[in-house]
């Protein structure tokens, strides 16, 4: 396995330069049209992940008859995620096997298919089937999403559009929740019309998207192998990150309640302001990704891990804000430096799977983060002891990960044949 040795300048100039695709037809680069429809369609995850959780007591009601319905009924909300989790990696071969648009549109239109099919399904086994199936269509879109991204774009632009799909999905999964409690007042199969969004995005795929033209010769060759000592580090690491990411998300609402807020309206207020602080470093995230991973991951997980046990010593509602807002904002910045430092390595032969590996890393974490507060809450004595130790733990990986001093490389590394 070879590697290229860059300079610090040169990390600082173009931290994520490489293969740029253009459209083989016009020989023109991509643009906004491109970075608009894969932002949008990043979005269809948390779609999967928020949309329904106002509505699942109303879906336990409706099976109560059902045998395990306590059981299947979280299972229809984090069902998608684990199973991102367990086979982007195969969509990540798949990718850089068949091609990225191939890919993205059939994704696009299964996933509408798949996600709207509760509205006429009477069994509960049957819909967590289909959240399975919805589960593996978010895996192919966003490993496709991701490594287009990555394909268009390069440089500055390509580290701007990694912050901007965080705050686009940031955004989105605010709105998805709003949606899906207004829908659900209705009935609670309403709110699952909104997965066939996908269609007219499938539709700006086929008009928008094109396939990068150094596939069609990479299809009948081998696949290149994947660089796995540059790799596996900030795999590793976005594993961490994952459940870093996902804890604000998950035990807001609870670190609320423990300081006796109970009214709906704030706690949604005050999740709303964490969230703007996500979608707020994601925004900036393209203004300090110059000075490359070795200091874009470190202040990402330093800020998330000080607000995380900020939040395990709050005990007033204007301190639980501010350390939101500080998590929030080290969450903004922390998926794109991770995913920046993960691709900064490959090639666009190589990118798809590396993307593939990325995500199902993320997503794994995020799908341990409630299960291990839980398991730390019950061992140590409460949640703030268990969100303490969390930030902790993320300082200590900021720690860790600057005296590695990963860098960002100027030209992908090539894994020997």
């Amino acid at each position: 396995m070879s590697e290229q040795v860059t300079t610090p300048a040169q990390v600082v100039e173009e931290p994520l330069a490489g293969e740029v695709a253009v459209d083989p037809a016009t020989g023109r680069p991509a643009g906004r049209p491109q970075a608009l429809v894969l932002l949008l369609s990043s979005c269809l995850a948390v779609l999967g992940s928020v949309l329904l959780a106002p509505v699942l007591p109303r879906i336990q009601d409706a099976f109560a008859g059902t045998p395990g319905v306590e059981a299947l009924t979280p299972i229809v909300l984090t069902a998608p995620a684990l199973v991102i989790g367990l086979t982007a990696m195969v969509a990540g071969r798949i990718v850089d096997r068949v091609g990225r648009k191939r890919l993205l549109v059939s994704a696009l239109v299964v996933y509408a298919f798949a996600g709207t099919a509760p509205l006429w399904l009477d069994s509960l086994q049957l819909i967590v089937a289909s959240r399975v199936l919805v589960g593996l269509t978010e895996a192919a879109i966003m490993t496709c999403c991701t490594t287009l991204l990555a394909d268009y774009f390069h440089g500055s632009q390509r580290e701007r559009y990694f912050g901007l799909q965080v705050v686009f999905t940031t955004v989105a999964a605010t709105v998805f929740f709003g949606l899906g409690g207004a829908l659900g007042a209705q009935d609670w199969r309403t709110p699952f019309w909104l997965y066939a969004v996908s269609l007219p995005l499938a539709a700006l795929a086929v008009k928008y998207v094109w396939q990068p033209a150094p596939q069609a010769a990479a299809r009948t060759a081998k696949l290149a192998p994947l660089p796995w000592r540059p790799l596996l580090a900030p795999v590793g690491v976005s594993l961490l990150g994952g459940l870093v990411f996902y804890v604000l998300i998950v035990e807001l609402s609870f670190v609320l309640d423990g300081i006796g807020v109970e009214s709906t309206g704030t706690i949604g207020a005050v999740s709303a302001i964490g969230s703007l602080g996500t979608a707020a470093g994601g925004f900036l995230f393209a203004r300090i990704a110059r000075l490359g991973p070795a200091v874009t991951v470190p202040a990402a997980f330093a800020l998330s891990g000080v607000g995380l046990i900020g939040l395990g010593l709050a005990g007033s509602l204007p301190m639980v804000v501010v350390c939101a807002v500080v998590t929030g904002f080290g969450n903004g910045l922390l998926l794109p430096a991770m995913l920046s430092w993960a691709l900064g390595s490959l090639s666009f032969e190589q990118r798809g799977r590396g993307t593939g590996f990325w995500t199902s890393a993320m997503f794994i974490g995020q799908f341990i983060c409630p299960l291990l507060v839980l398991g730390l809450s019950d061992a140590i004595s409460g949640l703030d002891s268990a969100l303490m130790v969390l930030g902790a733990v993320a300082v200590v990986a900021a720690l860790g990960v600057r005296l590695a001093r990963p860098v960002g490389t100027s030209e992908p590394v090539t894994a020997a044949h």
